[in-house]
């Protein structure tokens, strides 16, 4: 029988924290502790080579053995797929920022153990087993949006280090459903006639780069974009001094640059219209 964890769904911890709570290893995906009779299994989404997921509230997790093809009977891929029946408990965490262990439940299987194709070790496609568990008590832990941002930056960023061929190695293999993430946020209500205004205010042209509205919307309007020069998510005001219309590439290219260059132009516009 398992020893009761006190642990909360929800809680972040350190490696050490986790080692001493369940009294497992320090290091590797699967963790087999025989002093709480529990396996401990790590989703790593900074460093692992593994492409685990959620997908309809079922999380399909890759097993254990880093070079060719995996076994179903090796180590913990064992001890895992036969949880229905050795009476050892299995515990979810995941990590999505370097040294923090988001724990999220205590996971069942939701249905037999499966083989997909994902690169090894050695970058050489293999047969891995996938395990799809379901939490037994509730859905997985929501995320910030800040969270969630942070969380898919830490993909973009392991993306961007591969080569052209691993890249077509990694989409060749990819799932064909993607991956989910429960998501909370705070949506801050836009005046409408402070948006309004700075499009009619615009006559058809980008506020930044001056360029024609790059189409007509269904109601036969110049298309553009309201923007707040200081972003309202930054503490900025919902007000006519603070918002322009732009063009969808210069909306984008201010969330993903927000260049000084480019603010102090779209200041200096606003205190010339005033």
């Amino acid at each position: 029988m398992a020893m009761a964890v006190d642990i909360a769904r929800g809680s972040v911890i350190n490696n050490d924290q986790l080692c001493s709570l369940f009294g497992c290893s320090p290091q590797g995906g699967m963790r087999r502790s025989l002093k709480t009779n529990t396996l401990v299994i790590v989703s790593n989404h900074v460093a692992s080579i593994y492409d685990d997921r959620w997908v309809e509230g079922i999380f399909h997790y890759t097993g254990m053995g880093q070079l060719g093809d995996q076994s179903l009977t090796y180590a913990q891929n064992k001890t895992l797929a036969e949880i229905s029946t050795n009476g050892v408990e299995v515990n979810l965490f995941e990590v999505d920022k370097e040294g923090e262990y988001r724990y999220q439940g205590l996971v069942e299987l939701a249905g037999n153990p499966y083989q997909e194709t994902q690169p090894d070790q050695s970058k050489t496609d293999r047969l891995v087993w996938v395990f799809p568990l379901r939490l037994k008590d509730g859905s997985p832990i929501p995320y910030s949006s800040k969270e969630f941002e942070i969380a898919q930056e830490v993909r973009e960023k392991k993306a961007k280090k591969l080569s052209l061929d691993e890249l077509t190695q990694k989409a060749k293999n990819a799932p064909k459903k993607a991956g989910e993430r429960t998501v909370t946020s705070i949506q801050r209500e836009r005046d409408p006639y402070v948006s309004m205004l700075a499009k009619r205010n615009a006559n058809g042209k980008c506020d930044l780069c001056e360029g024609e509205a790059p189409f007509l919307d269904s109601k036969g309007m110049p298309y553009l974009e309201t923007h707040h020069i200081v972003w309202l998510a930054k503490g900025g005001d919902d007000t006519i001094a603070n918002t322009v219309a732009l063009c969808p590439n210069c909306h984008r290219k201010m969330h993903i640059l927000n260049l000084d260059s480019d603010r102090e132009h779209l200041n200096a516009l606003k205190i010339k219209v005033k």
